[in-house]
């Protein structure tokens, strides 16, 4: 089973892009199972998802890298258990810290062949996010396996050049593509990642 985490603040394009995968991979004919974790009492992103044809499990009302550690880890054994998935993505809540996911997905002991971070830049409002919480921002990307500059369809120019410059300066070693999840374009290259893991 291959695990994908896909972070980033909430409005990035998670669930979007979440869509967009697992739609990928079930044309493929690669069994596919997701997690949705949102902070609040009403799963707006899993009725999104189950709209769309898919199944999800849902763990709302805390968070899957804090208060809902354990019925994580219960969920995905079961997961494991019941459904033996070739994939398996998550969408943690916007404000989870995505590497913490990543260790607990391993302590839960699913025998997962690999488990990647794809960690969302939301071109829209990046400026406003550093401004206002760029230490946590920095903590939610450290943890990325690959970066996508999200919604590139709405940038202004120079937008993209301007994240870019700044993943490069804070994170060199970590690949960064520029994509949108809503149209569809650039998403070939995470395709090719997703599926070459």
């Amino acid at each position: 089973m291959h695990v994908f985490i896909i972070g980033g603040f909430l409005g990035s394009g998670k669930t979007t892009m979440l869509l967009s995968l697992a739609k990928v991979y079930v044309d493929k004919g690669m069994k596919t199972a997701i997690i949705v974790n949102e902070s609040g009492e009403v799963g707006v992103d899993g009725a999104t998802i189950k709209a769309e044809g898919y199944s999800a499990t849902e763990l709302p009302e805390g968070c899957i890298c804090c208060t809902l550690v354990g019925t994580l880890q219960v969920t995905l054994r079961n997961i494991k258990r019941d459904i033996d998935p070739d994939i398996l993505i998550i969408e943690p809540t916007g404000l989870a810290l995505p590497h913490k996911v990543k260790q607990f997905v391993h302590t839960a002991m699913i025998d997962e062949e690999t488990c990647s971070i794809i960690g969302l830049a939301d071109v829209e409002r990046f400026d406003s996010l550093l401004e206002k919480k760029e230490a946590f921002y920095k903590m939610q990307m450290s943890g990325s396996d690959l970066v996508l500059i999200n919604k590139v369809d709405l940038a202004q120019p120079g937008q993209v050049k301007h994240i870019r410059k700044w993943f490069a300066e804070n994170f060199p070693d970590k690949p960064v593509e520029a994509v949108s999840a809503k149209t569809g374009e650039g998403m070939d290259k995470l395709y090719d990642f997703t599926l070459s893991r």
